[in-house]
This record gives C-alpha cells, structure tokens and sequence, in this order.
C-alpha cells in the first residue's frame, strides 16, 4: 500500500510538471487540443489526466457542451460525464487558449482493461497482461464520435495526444518519441483523429517498478553507510583506548 501511495505522489508531481512544461516549455508552440495522460501501475489501476477544448471534446466524444468561447464552463457537467463506475473523477478545472475553452479532468481507474466501459474512453480497446518476465500493455484508439464541434478557430495545425507515464522499465515500444523520465508519446494530427485514422499503442516492461527498486537500492546504500559508520567508530574507539608503546628509554 505504501509503494502505491508514493506512486500517485509521484503521478501528482509528473501531472503538475507536464503542465507546467506545456506551458512554458517544449509545448509553447504546439497546439495539443485533446490529450490522455495515463500514470500506469503494475497492478492495473491508473490515474488519468484529460485535457481537451470544448470543441474536440464534441467532435471526438459526441459530447454536446456548449462550444462559445464565452460561456460558463459547467464543471459538474464535465465531471457528471467522466464519471462512471469504471471511474472516479478527482478534479475538473477549466481554462481558456487561443479563443477555446478547455477542460483538464482527472480521474482514476482501479482496472484499465475495463476502462472502454467509460463512455469518455470507449473508443480504444485496452490489453493489459503479464507474459513471461514482462508486462504488456495495449491500447488501440478507434473512431471519433464524429460530433458537431461547433464554430471554432481551428487551422490544421492542432494535435491529438496520447501518453504514458510507466513504472518500470521499458524494453519495447513500438513509438520513438520519448519524453524524460518513462514517458512515451503517441501523437497525431487533430484532422486524422477526426477522420477516425487508428492509434496503435504497444509497451512491454519490466515487472518490477522503478519505484521500489529505487527505493531498495536507497535502503541498501543507508545501510552499508551505516554499518561503515559503525565499524569506523568501533575501530576508533579501540584505538583510543589502547595506550601509546613506551620508549625503550623511559623508565619503567
């Protein structure tokens, strides 16, 4: 319980620093208008991150929120939405881009593999398994929802991402873009995503987590400081309570 505890801290922190990065770093110029972000745990559960404009959101997911740039974002809507059996939503916080309202909701899921039981993740299929020595991870992003997105600024140049952000070690992937740290990006143009073009997602890793190695490999190190410590402190010790050799002048 306590490794799973550090990890969603963990996941918090990477949530809070992939944002801040879309804001003022590698993302500055890229217009991402739908994104899923998933913190994967080797047992299966995952912490979500969705950020998407009001007009995607409708577009890909057939939602009917109403799409003005000036309009009240209704967040119990947004969270009524997102919220189902398979999924319990955390936070939904809204903000304004290029003239569009987003929505950044996130949420957790005890079973990714039942995940497209969620309407809002019913497009892909999930796999999630053990084979051999690894864990596998599959997802295919199917067909949009082909909504009506309204009137929107849109120019072609908006991008649809997909994220994973894994616990152990990676030995496959089948996408060259990876980020720091364990993360790896599947991306694709907003205009292919609306069309329905698939995403194929495919990781295999390691089944033991990054985490608890770390976290073995540290107790390791503190205690062989330890005992040097002590055995240091034993030998000087002995060697100040042993008294210094007589000259073979002095007297006795």
């Amino acid at each position: 319980m306590w490794i799973r505890a550090w990890s969603r801290a963990v996941c918090a922190l990477c949530v809070l620093s992939s944002a801040a990065s879309v804001a003022c770093g590698t993302n500055l110029f890229r217009q991402y208008e739908y994104e899923e972000d998933m913190f994967l745990s080797l047992d299966g559960s995952a912490t979500i991150t969705v950020s998407a404009s009001i007009p995607a959101l409708n577009a890909l997911r057939g939602t009917s929120f109403d799409p003005s740039p000036n309009a009240r974002t209704d967040r119990d809507a947004i969270r009524r939405y997102f919220s189902s059996p398979i999924t319990r939503v955390i936070w939904v916080r809204p903000s304004r881009r290029n003239n569009r309202r987003f929505v950044h909701v996130r949420l957790e899921v005890s079973d990714v593999r039942r995940l497209n039981e969620a309407p809002p993740f019913a497009w892909s299929t999930y796999e999630f398994k053990r084979d051999g020595e690894l864990y596998v991870y599959k997802q295919k992003v199917g067909a949009s929802a082909g909504g009506n997105p309204g009137t929107v600024n849109w120019n072609a140049g908006e991008l649809v991402a997909v994220r994973l952000h894994l616990p152990s070690k990676v030995v496959y992937q089948n996408t060259p873009d990876k980020r720091r740290g364990n993360i790896f990006v599947w991306e694709q143009p907003l205009t292919e995503r609306l069309k329905g073009t698939p995403i194929e997602i495919e990781v295999r890793m390691e089944t033991q987590s990054i985490l608890y190695r770390t976290l073995w490999l540290f107790g390791a190190t503190f205690l062989a400081v330890a005992v040097a410590f002590v055995l240091v402190i034993g030998w000087v010790l002995k060697r100040g309570g042993t008294p210094p050799p007589r000259s073979p002048t002095q007297p006795g």
